[in-house]
């Protein structure tokens, strides 16, 4: 008898099987300190599993384009939807208990931002030598504290600067690298200095006006690089903003 053809489905193309295994890790980067290590999981895990299902996919059907007799087919069809349902049974069970898994290591580790509260400031000098020139001298005494409770965080390029009116005042100070511990609280100390800075002329009339007041509205600005360790693992550097 003539053979007969046993179609079930169209074939896979080759962009689909990319973007189908491939399309989790197209997204923009984020700050977010777990999405590198959840990727790392994803690649070593969940694509390994997508792989292998595609593949039996795949193998099925390659298996069904061509059989002897419709007869032969049926018996085909009736062992693969066995066997499929089996298989999707145990991949859905292994892929949603890694996912549980990732998401209860996202709300357990899942780190806060350091916290800053500026505890003092000291103005030793603030005048001009012309009246688009300051010179400045600012001490500040910073206190951080991590609130993480399993996760520590490494503080990197740290740079301090005083702003008064909108306008940079002092340059920028670089603060000593350090490494600070779960729940641990730090002092830091910069001195802030500025020599010959070009600022507004009518900067002077805004300061000597706050200088007879008695009280001047400062703005202190830290910006840098953090990394977040947990356990032996440390992530990359995020930028960190504090006013």
């Amino acid at each position: 008898g003539a053979t007969q053809k046993c179609l079930r489905g169209n074939i896979i193309s080759p962009f689909s099987l990319h973007f189908w295994l491939f399309h989790p890790l197209l997204f923009n980067p984020s700050p977010d300190p777990l999405l590198p290590c959840m990727k790392k999981l994803y690649l070593f895990i969940c694509l390994p599993l997508r792989i292998l299902f595609f593949t039996l996919f795949y193998l099925q059907q390659m298996s069904q384009i061509f059989e002897t007799s419709p007869k032969h087919c049926a018996k085909k069809g009736s062992r693969f939807s066995f066997l499929n349902k089996k298989l999707l049974k145990i991949l859905s069970t292994l892929i949603f208990s890694i996912l549980s898994l990732i998401l209860l290591l996202w709300f357990i580790l899942h780190p806060a931002k350091p916290q800053f509260v500026l505890q003092q400031v000291d103005i030793y000098q603030l005048n001009f030598s012309f009246p688009h020139l300051l010179n400045s001298s600012i001490e500040i005494t910073l206190e951080t504290r991590n609130p993480n409770q399993k996760v520590g965080i490494y503080y990197d390029e740290l740079r301090a600067y005083a702003s008064y009116k909108g306008q940079q005042i002092t340059v920028e100070t670089l603060i000593p690298p350090f490494y600070q511990g779960q729940q641990d609280t730090d002092l830091l100390s910069a001195s802030l200095v500025g020599i010959g800075l070009p600022v507004a002329p009518s900067l002077g009339y805004e300061v000597g006006q706050d200088q007879a007041n008695g009280k001047m509205l400062l703005l202190v600005k830290v910006d840098g690089r953090i990394r977040w360790k947990i356990a032996t693992w440390v992530s990359g550097r995020y930028r960190v903003n504090v006013n």
